[in-house]
């Protein structure tokens, strides 16, 4: 345990420490911006930034030099709404802080802010960063209010001061939401609705001085994120949004394609689980395979998520089985790259000259099962790819078949 524990505390340390001159050779370069594919690409870094872009980049004495070997190198990949750094053990109450519910007060608390509780040090942020994902949207999950609160980007280098771009409010529309608040959907918008009016009011009766205050700021300045999956509710939300004039993003949508002209027209983009294909509750009766392809032949922006902070790596295969159902390759890889950043604000995630060095070398195709990342960088600093679950791994795998597991390595 206590080498487990210096392995964690070292990968931090690695992650944050100051970034060397790095040189990586021989790549094909997805840059996602207007070079688009760049074979037999170099890329020179320097302070943490990608400096010099070209075919071929003499090295000069001293600097780490990386072959990448003709692999795929690609920004480091959006790992959807986790909480990553909120959320240790999900069934452990006291390793949550994601979320708030049962508080003293029958208010809604927009201020509630899951920021102000993230640990760069959780076992989660290496698994999830050698798997290629570089940054996440914090979320505020599901809590007792339609309004969970607030969260944001947040990068996976082991900083306390990693947040970017803007704000994010999370509002919760789901069947099982309304259930917990008055029983309806038709209750969630009219508390809704009332507290949008008070914030301008003199009245408190949905929201204290503070949560006034950082609606009406968000109001102005943040992306609403609002989680429901109904064709219908999303018609709800469009009309809202339009009302009070919100920069807003579908979680969920697996009706979206439904509404799909609508969701274009109204530029709302919508986070997808592309593998909800069946009919679990009657929230999603309509969702089908081909809900991103739909989407995107539409013209609605669309992003991954899994729902899953422990395994957000699989969003990965969510774009991969989108793919396979007819949403083009790179739209799916700029749904894991660049389009996060254009939503939600933060670092240019185009590899350009002068952009933060965060990329993965890929061993093959990244949205394909069987590739693994097999280099990270992070601030132009190269990942130690450890995490807990590799050094458990090399602990653990029998190596000496004539002896037990937990006798190989004292």
């Amino acid at each position: 345990m206590k080498h487990l524990l210096l392995t964690a505390i070292f990968c931090v340390i690695s992650a944050t420490s100051q970034a060397q001159d790095l040189l990586i050779t021989n790549a094909t370069l997805h840059t996602m911006g207007k070079a688009g594919v760049v074979q037999n690409a170099d890329i020179l870094i320097k302070h943490g930034k990608i400096e010099r872009i070209a075919k071929k980049i003499t090295p000069h004495h001293g600097i780490e030099v990386i072959d990448a070997a003709g692999k795929p190198v690609t920004p480091a990949f959006f790992a959807g709404i986790t909480s990553a750094g909120l959320s240790e053990v999900e069934m452990v109450y006291e390793a949550v802080d994601s979320e708030y519910k049962e508080l003293y007060t029958d208010l809604m608390h927009p201020e509630f802010d899951v920021r102000t509780a993230y640990n760069p040090h959780s076992s989660v942020v290496p698994i999830t960063r050698v798997e290629g994902f570089g940054y996440t949207l914090l979320g505020a999950t599901r809590g007792d209010r339609t309004i969970s609160g607030q969260g944001g980007m947040v990068r996976f280098d082991g900083g306390y001061s990693s947040f970017e771009g803007k704000s994010a409010v999370f509002v919760e529309l789901s069947g099982y939401a309304a259930e917990q608040v008055g029983g309806s959907r038709a209750v969630q918008w009219m508390l809704l609705q009332e507290a949008f009016a008070e914030m301008n009011s003199d009245e408190a009766n949905l929201l204290s001085p503070m949560g006034k205050k950082a609606l009406k700021k968000a109001a102005k300045e943040s992306v609403f994120v609002f989680n429901t999956h109904r064709a219908a509710d999303i018609v709800q939300v469009l009309k809202f949004v339009d009302q009070h004039n919100l920069s807003a993003v579908i979680n969920g949508g697996r009706e979206a394609w439904m509404v799909a002209p609508a969701l274009a027209e109204a530029r709302v983009p919508v986070i997808l689980n592309s593998l909800d294909n069946l009919p679990t509750d009657f929230d999603s009766l309509g969702a089908r395979m081909d809900n991103a392809a739909l989407l995107h032949q539409a013209g609605v922006s669309i992003l991954f998520s899994s729902g899953e902070t422990h395994n957000s790596r699989k969003v990965r295969q969510l774009a991969g089985n989108a793919v396979s159902y007819g949403l083009p390759h790179d739209v799916a890889l700029a749904a894991m790259t660049v389009t996060p950043a254009n939503v939600f604000g933060g670092g240019n995630r185009v590899l350009s000259v002068g952009a933060a060095a965060d990329l993965v070398i890929w061993s093959g195709d990244p949205l394909e099962v069987t590739t693994v990342a097999a280099q990270v960088v992070m601030g132009g600093i190269p990942d130690t790819m450890q995490s807990r679950q590799t050094k458990l791994r090399d602990r653990y795998l029998p190596q000496q078949p004539d002896m037990p597991r937990a006798y190989i390595k004292p």
